[in-house]
């Protein structure tokens, strides 16, 4: 199995997908350490995890607070010897669908100043545990909106810019010590949102502030993309899987682009 003997971290395990992560991980032979801020989702994906036959323990942990989170690594690491592999898949709530110049400040702050936090304290926390073992792969998570024009996202879109920005910075500095740092880029995932995911209340907003239904909403973004169907959670959790395994070790400071088509290059 690709991941066979290593161990990973998933900030964000109990959303849709930080679960589908987290389970293909297991699926694939990794020891999988949950980490999120809600215990009773987190408990369902370890006990998906544990009914595969998977390995698997869960803590609530925020990973916007940096004691936790290194509290929480120095566990896994006295219990382990090692972290292999880290992936940040956290979301939070946060406006869609209004223009910037209607946005007021705090809504166009909350979501740059939570997700480039959030992965800059679970990467480098992660980092320094690396770079002792001189190998590691950590893994990061944006959309299309890091690069579209349009979209009308608040300070997603900015965020998602600042998340792949740092994931080249981080592989830059991170690359002599053998450490890769790549970034996932799904498109909106229909799936995840009746899934479970923050981004059913994201999109639903989106959805009430330009009068359409949520279904019409998801038909819309679909239009903007090259193939017929949208991303699934299996097709980012398999990609993850591949990302963290020895078979892409020459890559690294790259963004796996799953959008389907909605942006291109």
């Amino acid at each position: 199995m690709e991941l066979t003997n290593k161990t990973a971290v998933v900030y964000g395990a109990g959303g849709a997908i930080g679960g589908a992560i987290a389970s293909a991980f297991a699926v694939a032979g990794a020891k999988v350490f949950l980490a999120g801020r809600k215990p009773e989702s987190l408990q369902k994906v370890r006990d998906i995890i544990l009914k595969n036959g998977g390995s698997t323990e869960f803590a609530s942990v925020d990973s916007l607070d940096k004691d936790a989170v290194d509290n929480h690594l120095d566990n896994i690491i006295a219990k382990e010897g090692k972290i292999d592999i880290s992936v940040n898949a956290i979301g939070i709530f946060h406006v869609q669908g209004i223009p910037l110049a209607e946005l007021s400040l705090e809504d166009f702050n909350l979501p740059i100043t939570t997700y480039i936090n959030s992965n800059f304290i679970t990467a480098t926390a992660a980092a320094r545990h690396m770079i002792e073992k001189q190998s590691g792969t950590i893994l990061t998570i944006s959309t299309p909106g890091a690069l579209l024009a349009n979209g009308i996202a608040g300070g997603f879109g900015v965020s998602c810019a600042a998340v792949e920005g740092l994931t080249r910075q981080l592989a830059g500095e991170l690359g002599p010590y053998g450490i890769r740092v790549l970034c996932l880029r799904p498109d909106a995932i229909p799936e995840a949102s009746y899934a479970g995911s923050h981004s059913f209340e994201v999109f639903s907003h989106r959805a009430k502030l330009l009068d359409v239904s949520l279904d019409e909403l998801f038909k819309r973004l679909s239009g903007t993309v090259l193939l017929p169907n949208a991303p699934t959670l299996a097709d980012v959790a398999n990609t993850a899987v591949f990302l963290a395994s020895d078979k892409a070790k020459a890559l690294t400071a790259t963004v796996a682009n799953l959008s389907c088509g909605s942006v291109v290059g």
